[in-house]
């Protein structure tokens, strides 16, 4: 992480994905990323709204975007001015670890992005309140990326880029080559309804689960995998909010 003001330091930019039918699994995906950090962090909401206003976004809808971010999210390295390292991530995460751990994983320069390189392919036709869910190579890859903003690579995503360019050319990382994709553990990006725990094996556990296919913040998938891990936090969230409310 780079240093200013002597000693002190930059809080590592963590850019979440913001859908206004899904504003409770943002302000959970939020708070427990922020409850266990030991780092400063600095979380940036990346709401489609305000960059249609601010003239940044302006691409229409396509039939197949399940999320309003489902295209914007490119936009983190020149959100993040192109300087030092950024995350990306979709709001339907639940955090469990220290994102420091997550933020320590970032060893070489080299890499443009790093994520989780899943092979999946959902067996659902719908997911979260009813969208389409579609296949795809890469499929997940971006919903959560630490980017190397300051890579040469990634100044091709600019917003003229990703208002233009197709979803196969940005989902897929086309503007890089393979060995520019460094690879993060699967538990950091743990695919609710996919991937499996081993009981024998503590290295399977969960560091972020990813509702993908849909969270308990929705009636259809109130039952789903760790729904209540994901309840619980949103309780406590809700209980610090409301004492909040009380002080002020």
């Amino acid at each position: 992480m780079s240093l200013s003001n002597g000693n002190a330091v930059k809080p590592f930019k963590i850019f979440v994905g913001y859908d206004s039918r899904e504003d409770v699994a943002f302000e959970v995906c939020r708070y427990s990323i922020l409850k266990k950090s030991s780092i400063p962090v600095e979380i940036i909401p990346i709401k489609q709204s305000d960059l249609r206003k601010s003239g940044l976004y302006w691409r229409e809808k396509g039939q197949y975007e399940s999320t309003e971010f489902s295209f914007s999210r490119f936009l983190t390295p020149y959100l993040a001015n192109y300087e030092g390292w950024a995350m990306f991530v979709d709001c339907d995460f639940l955090y469990l670890a220290d994102i420091k751990e997550l933020r320590d994983l970032i060893v070489d320069e080299k890499y443009a992005i790093m994520c989780v390189q899943h092979d999946y392919a959902p067996k659902e036709t719908t997911k979260m309140d009813g969208a389409v869910q579609t296949v795809y190579p890469r499929k997940n890859w971006s919903s959560m990326v630490l980017y190397n903003c300051g890579h040469p690579k990634n100044r091709v995503l600019t917003p003229d880029l990703v208002n233009s360019q197709t979803g196969a050319f940005l989902h897929r990382f086309q503007w890089l080559q393979d060995d520019e994709i460094g690879s993060i553990p699967f538990v950091w990006n743990f695919l609710e309804g996919h991937n499996r725990v081993v009981e024998s094996d503590p290295s399977t556990l969960p560091r972020a689960i990813h509702y993908t296919r849909g969270g308990p913040w929705f009636e259809a998938w109130k039952n789903c995998d760790f729904a209540d891990l994901w309840l619980n936090e949103r309780d406590e969230y809700l209980n610090n909010e409301a004492k909040k409310a009380i002080t002020n």
